[in-house]
């Protein structure tokens, strides 16, 4: 099989478009219905719902806390929005960095969940987000080891990262299949 895959020049949000076309071509080339895409402050959320109308969108957001004590990043108004408009939206501990990193913060040694995150972010920071969200969004039963799905990820805002995977849940990690990547950004 020879698949076309996109590198781009630079990582960030300025790629954001050019995934979301990129994501309805191979989704579509290969019959996925499924889109997993991060969304910090619900942006690139409401953005994938209006590109990839045709697809489930699942939007996963950063736990409540992750950047303010007992605030969650994304805007009510906002994440309201979403929940009516997605397929599903994810707001939970994040896969790759729930308990682990509190024993890091207090006790200054790196645990496992971490030490994963780490080793995926040699990839790109993008590979990171999208195959955690997918294990996020596996544990929410929005996705299933039983389909393929197309998770997106991205460094900072937007995305610049589109895999094709088959998931797995947080709990059976090392079952989970990225089996293409769409695109990426070459330098990260």
């Amino acid at each position: 099989m020879e698949v076309k895959v996109t590198y781009f020049e630079k990582k960030g949000r300025q790629n954001t478009a050019q995934v979301f076309d990129l994501v309805r071509v191979r989704a579509g080339e290969l019959g996925v219905t499924k889109v997993v895409v991060p969304t910090t402050g619900g942006d690139t959320g409401l953005l994938a719902l209006a590109e990839l109308e045709a697809f489930q969108v699942v939007a996963v957001t950063h736990p409540a806390g992750y950047k303010e004590p007992g605030e969650i990043e994304v805007p009510e108004a906002t994440l309201r929005d979403l929940r009516e408009r997605a397929y599903g939206v994810v707001t939970s501990t994040l896969a790759f960095g729930g308990v682990g990193r509190s024993v890091r913060r207090k006790f200054d040694t790196w645990q496992t969940e971490e030490i994963i995150a780490q080793t995926l972010k040699r990839f790109g920071e993008g590979v990171k987000v999208a195959v955690e969200c997918t294990l996020m969004a596996a544990d929410a039963g929005f996705v299933s080891p039983e389909e393929e799905i197309v998770a997106c990820g991205g460094t900072g805002r937007g995305l610049d990262t589109a895999l094709v995977i088959r998931p797995t849940n947080a709990q059976t990690f090392f079952e989970i299949k990225i089996l293409e990547f769409i695109c990426k950004p070459r330098e990260f």
